[in-house]
């Protein structure tokens, strides 16, 4: 058994946080040379990252079904999601799923329409599928993280939301939470400004900058592997997976300095 796996096994088993051996803590279970908090919305902050997987596996499912008839294999919406989709943006998301079939589409643009056999068309048609949802099921936050969100801010740290969803500044408005962030790096940001997406660390750098911090003096929170990925790329001070499924040593793995169930664990969000 690895250091990185009994230290997985301890947190779920204890529900408490691990960390930086012989890193001194603050109240809110981060180094104490830490002055920002990176946050990634979909996992973290609201309860979406189930519905994206969804309406991923709806859109690959018929698209496989109409190229490989109904003997296709269908997309996992847990082990496909995690490796290929989660985290990355979207057309990201559509190459390197395809891509682990065997599987290349043309590029197409940005503005394809849902049923276009192009990478931009499939990501348009899950985006269409994503939104069906949301309004149909609406947007609910980890009420947890929101207050740990509150409790960053009352002891000075600056906050960001870091997000490859186009969609970002819309489900914080619906949770009513846009004011709880001094900066929004999403995938409209990233696209303006020519970032690419993780697992690359250049939106969570960006978002570093304009608060004015090095990543050194800043926390990633992060609940997929490609986001614990970029943290580690950037060379961030503190990297915290966000466990929601059952994936502790594979985030440990990909870079995580502590993992925890829920924000609640790390300290001082009453």
């Amino acid at each position: 058994m690895t250091e990185k796996t009994e230290k997985s096994e301890k947190t779920a088993q204890s529900g408490t946080a691990g960390g930086s051996e012989g890193a001194e803590k603050s109240e809110l279970g981060l180094p104490r040379g830490i002055k920002a908090c990176l946050f990634d919305l979909d996992g973290v902050v609201t309860r979406t990252a189930v519905v994206h997987a969804a309406a991923w596996k709806e859109t690959f499912d018929a698209f496989l079904r109409e190229r490989e008839g109904e003997g296709f294999r269908p997309f996992d919406a847990v082990t496909d999601y995690d490796e290929y989709v989660d985290g990355r943006p979207r057309a990201d998301g559509v190459r390197t799923f395809l891509a682990s079939r065997g599987i290349e589409l043309p590029e197409g643009d940005p503005g394809d329409p849902p049923d276009a056999a192009t990478v931009h068309g499939v990501g348009n048609r899950k985006n269409e599928l994503l939104l069906e949802r949301i309004r149909t099921g609406g947007v609910e936050a980890y009420d947890s993280t929101l207050r740990y969100l509150r409790a960053v801010r009352a002891h000075g740290l600056r906050t960001a939301i870091v997000s490859s969803s186009a969609n970002c500044r819309d489900v914080l408005r619906a949770i009513d939470a846009e004011d709880l962030f001094d900066v929004r790096i999403d995938g409209v940001v990233a696209a303006e400004r020519g970032l690419p997406g993780k697992p690359r660390p250049d939106t969570f750098l960006a978002a570093a900058r304009d608060l004015g911090v090095t990543a050194e003096e800043a926390a990633v929170f992060e609940d997929a592997l490609a986001g614990m990925d970029a943290g580690r790329a950037g060379g961030f001070g503190y990297v915290v997976g966000v466990d929601r499924v059952g994936q502790s040593e594979a985030l440990y793995a990909h870079g995580a300095d502590v993992v925890v169930e829920d924000l609640a664990v790390l300290g001082d969000a009453e």
